[in-house]
């Protein structure tokens, strides 16, 4: 019959399509800069970033020695810093308190001032720049003098539900305070569905929640805790609450349960050490994830640079892009600024 498919006509040899070199090349696509674009199947923006920020008053501010070229910020420079970052077109900003020992306690009480650091920062950069995102941590270690992440029992445990009341009060005072995203960072059990709770009963329908909801025991976040100043003050370390490095299975649960309880954005920390829980945590829930490149994976690519081991913005670069094709949404990193110069300038 006419049109009738037959294998064995001549005609039909061109329809095969061959598998094997050199019929097929993979190279093809790379020899040029205009295929290399075309087929190019992940892409960085500005607007993926997000600049964490260090804020402090007096003498706090100041130069961050483990952290080559980041500082300490007060409430002006702070303001300045996020006009830069918006003409940029950085998304949003994570901004972290340095709290003066003096106003530290076993509660973390500072923490619920209305009148403290971070609320008048919240206020004074949303004045100042109100398209930029603004987003806190929410939990107390910059707050308490042992500088663990909630308040300690009478055996030195970090006991979970009276700091999610803390955490609950807390979130109240950022959200008032004008955040656009509240992000709990301490890894207590139930926190997103009791700040959600909260949130909900004062009609703060529209904040946010960025879950840190697989945070690792890491030893990468040391020049941070300088950065804060509460590498001194901790005592023992934060394995009680945060996951233990050698567990892949347990990241989805812990996922699982925070976007049950409300969390519009879940995050994965450290970032490049972890691309592997992104990964998964993007395909098995499909929801907005971001990837916090911490401070001592800046730390280390800055310091090769500065030695002349690494090309900084080359690293830099296909840094921020393998977060993106792991599957991350968003990076919040202390790149992000020079990054999106870099873009702009391409």
């Amino acid at each position: 019959m006419a049109g009738d498919y037959n294998p064995a006509s001549p005609a039909c040899e061109t329809a095969v399509v061959p598998s094997a070199y050199p019929a097929t090349r993979p190279r093809r696509l790379r020899a040029a800069a205009f295929s290399r674009e075309l087929s190019r199947e992940t892409r960085l923006a500005a607007g993926q970033l997000i600049q964490p920020l260090f804020v402090a008053e007096g003498d706090l501010r100041g130069p961050i020695t483990s952290m080559p070229g980041q500082v300490r910020r007060n409430l002006d420079e702070l303001v300045a810093e996020c006009r830069e970052l918006a003409a940029l077109g950085i998304s949003a900003v994570a901004m972290f308190p340095v709290i003066p020992p003096a106003l530290k306690n076993e509660f973390g009480s500072e923490s619920l001032n209305p009148d403290g650091l971070i609320p008048r920062a919240i206020a004074r950069v949303k004045e100042a720049c109100p398209g930029l995102g603004v987003i806190v941590d929410i939990a107390l270690d910059p707050y308490t003098s042992h500088g663990h992440d909630g308040i300690l029992d009478e055996a030195g445990y970090v006991a979970n539900d009276i700091t999610l009341e803390a955490l609950r009060k807390q979130a109240v005072v950022l959200a008032r305070a004008g955040a656009d995203v509240l992000a709990p960072s301490d890894m207590m059990d139930g926190r997103v569905g009791a700040i959600r709770s909260v949130l909900e009963r004062d009609m703060r329908h529209n904040t946010m929640i960025l879950s840190y909801a697989a945070k690792y025991a890491s030893a990468f976040y040391g020049p941070f805790r300088d950065a804060v100043g509460t590498a001194t003050a901790l005592k023992g370390d934060k394995r009680t609450y945060q996951m233990d490095p050698a567990n892949g299975d347990e990241a989805l649960r812990e996922v699982g349960l925070d976007i049950a309880e409300g969390a519009d954005i879940v995050m994965v920390k450290p970032g490049m050490p972890y691309l592997d829980i992104i990964r998964r945590i993007k395909d098995e829930f499909g929801v907005p994830v971001a990837a916090y490149q911490v401070s001592g994976e800046y730390a280390m690519l800055k310091a090769a640079a500065q030695n002349g081991w690494l090309d900084e913005k080359k690293v830099v670069m296909e840094s921020l892009l393998c977060f993106r094709r792991a599957g991350a949404d968003m990076v919040l990193s202390y790149f992000s600024k020079q990054a999106a110069q870099w873009l702009k300038d391409a």
